[in-house]
């Protein structure tokens, strides 16, 4: 029986939260033991309240004093990690954790030590479901990514990264916002690590519900990939 470790960054996310925390608690994945991480990243709404409430339910809960954006929140969740995999679940509710079992396969079956939940096909699919500048900015950047660090990748801004802890350990991750996604699966490449991707479903949200990056996130990110190959 192995342990997976949910980390869940949260900020300002009142309205899903409750939902998404519940589908999380009844996701089952044969052969795992789910170990629920939350870090309340300095949410100004009612975010932490519902966290406080949860921890009675098994729910481990860190909170942030202040903002830090979620690349802080998701190193301080793999910080307080304790399973031998790990996966990033968002707050909202874009993800369907009833997709865990197909998204951590291959790990379970030592396939592959890496894998991300690839969104493109769904997206495809149902061109509404995502921002066209939000889908342009990732196609960009999955492609920067391919010529980069020469692994084929379609969607490196997915919200669904399941790793083996051990793909992390004394990984030096120092990305404070949403630069986390390019970040990690830079340093993940260049440690030689091959990222397998599954298709999975998605849901977009508009920013009237929530969504929070911006094109500045895409410039962001695409620096970052560049800084990562040459510099760190």
């Amino acid at each position: 029986m192995e342990k997976l470790s949910i980390i869940i960054p949260v900020y300002n996310e009142e309205k899903s939260l409750g939902a998404v925390l519940r589908k999380v608690m009844a996701a089952r994945v044969p052969g795992v033991v789910k170990e629920i991480i939350a870090v309340n990243d300095g949410s100004s709404d009612g975010t932490g309240d519902i966290l406080n409430a949860w921890k009675k339910k098994g729910v481990k809960v860190v909170h942030h004093p202040e903002n830090r954006g979620k690349g802080a929140a998701v190193r301080t969740g793999i910080g307080k990690a304790t399973g031998s995999l790990i996966i990033i679940q968002d707050a909202d509710m874009e993800y369907d954790p009833r997709e865990y079992p197909e998204v951590l396969a291959p790990l379970l079956e030592k396939k592959a030590k890496v894998v991300y939940g690839s969104r493109i096909e769904a997206i495809q699919r149902n061109l509404k479901d995502m921002y066209l500048l939000h889908y342009i900015g990732n196609v960009v950047l999955s492609l920067a990514t391919s010529i980069l660090y020469g692994r084929r990748i379609t969607d490196m801004e997915t919200g669904y990264k399941a790793f083996r802890k051990e793909v992390v350990r004394g990984m030096m991750l120092h990305s404070r916002g949403f630069d986390i996604e390019p970040e990690i699966t830079a340093k993940i490449l260049k440690r030689g690590y091959r990222i397998l991707e599954v298709p999975i479903n998605f849901r977009g949200r508009t920013f009237d519900e929530g969504k929070k990056i911006t094109w500045r996130d895409g410039i962001i990110a695409l620096w970052t990939l560049v800084k990562c190959r040459f510099v760190d």
